[in-house]
């Protein structure tokens, strides 16, 4: 395997900061900066200036990153060719966040597995943070993310778009309006995700374009996924902004209302994966049938 030494700088130098690439490599910062200072002192150069709590590569580091991506990307390569040449290409591991593999994934992988039972699929699930680091590193062979990902070693390709509604109980004054706009509920209790999930980021954004402060939203109770969003709105906790195909069964069942937001509130679904020049026949029979499948169809997510 590839210098683990040499990973866990490519991981900091992408993110500017230690705590981020702990996350994303499941280590403690001391580990990270343990094997960033073993790796300066054989490389016997500093690679990163530490002034104010703010991260910044030196020249030295500027230059040992550019060749990091060349090494790790002709490391994946490798990798794929070796898959091939064993005939072992059929497994891909496609990392997924949340909200897109409890919700929308399965129909889809399902019918993937039918039309191609030959390519075996391994699901990683975390926030879209953590799937996007989990690209990068080249854990997982794919990404599919709710949230803009604008990283410049990676390649994204938009599949469709997810509308969000703000969910409210169904005794909630709100729950009869057509639509409301922000001022609606900015001073209301809101429930949200944690840091590094796209759709709080998406949320955020959103309240950013309508002239709100980011972190406007009053008493943003912090929960780690759809469910318990969905379980503490129906208690009447307070309300969120959720995808409507996490709530349709809550919303068939009548246990929350969803109205829509004005302006829409819409995200794209996107596949995100590294850019190599080495293609994975399987890597790309799997992202045709995704865009292909995301198509506007009568049975197909819009």
């Amino acid at each position: 395997m590839a210098d683990r030494r040499l990973q866990v700088f490519l991981t900091v130098a992408r993110q500017l900061s230690f705590t981020r690439a702990a996350e994303i490599l499941h280590m403690t910062q001391p580990a990270v900066t343990f094997q960033v200072r073993q790796l300066e002192e054989q490389l016997d150069a500093r690679l990163f200036d530490r002034n104010h709590n703010r991260v910044a590569l030196t020249e030295a580091g500027e230059l040992v990153r550019r060749y990091a991506e060349r090494i790790f990307d002709t490391y994946g390569e490798m990798e794929a060719a070796l898959r091939e040449l064993k005939g072992a290409a059929g497994a891909l591991v496609i990392g997924a966040s949340t909200t897109v593999a409890e919700y929308m994934l399965p129909s889809l992988l399902g019918a993937f597995r039918r039309a191609h039972p030959e390519i075996g699929i391994r699901l990683r699930v975390g926030n879209t943070g953590m799937v996007v680091g989990m690209v990068e590193e080249g854990s997982v062979d794919l990404g599919i993310v709710e949230a803009p990902v604008t990283h410049r070693s990676l390649e994204v390709q938009a599949c469709f778009s997810d509308r969000l509604q703000l969910i409210v109980p169904p005794d909630h004054p709100l729950a009869g309006h057509d639509s409301v706009g922000v001022e609606a509920f900015i001073d209301a209790p809101f429930i949200c995700r944690e840091e590094g999930s796209g759709t709080r980021e998406v949320i955020m954004e959103y309240l950013g374009q309508a002239g709100y402060d980011r972190n406007a939203l009053r008493g943003c109770m912090e929960l780690g996924s759809p469910e318990a969003i969905k379980g503490a709105v129906a208690a009447g906790m307070g309300v969120s902004v959720l995808s409507e195909a996490v709530v349709a069964k809550e919303l068939a069942l009548g246990e929350l209302a969803a109205i829509p937001l004005d302006p829409a509130l819409e995200r794209p679904i996107s596949l995100v994966h590294a850019r190599q020049k080495f293609r994975v026949p399987t890597l790309e029979v799997l992202k045709q049938f995704l865009q292909d499948y995301c198509r506007p169809g009568p049975d197909m997510p819009k």
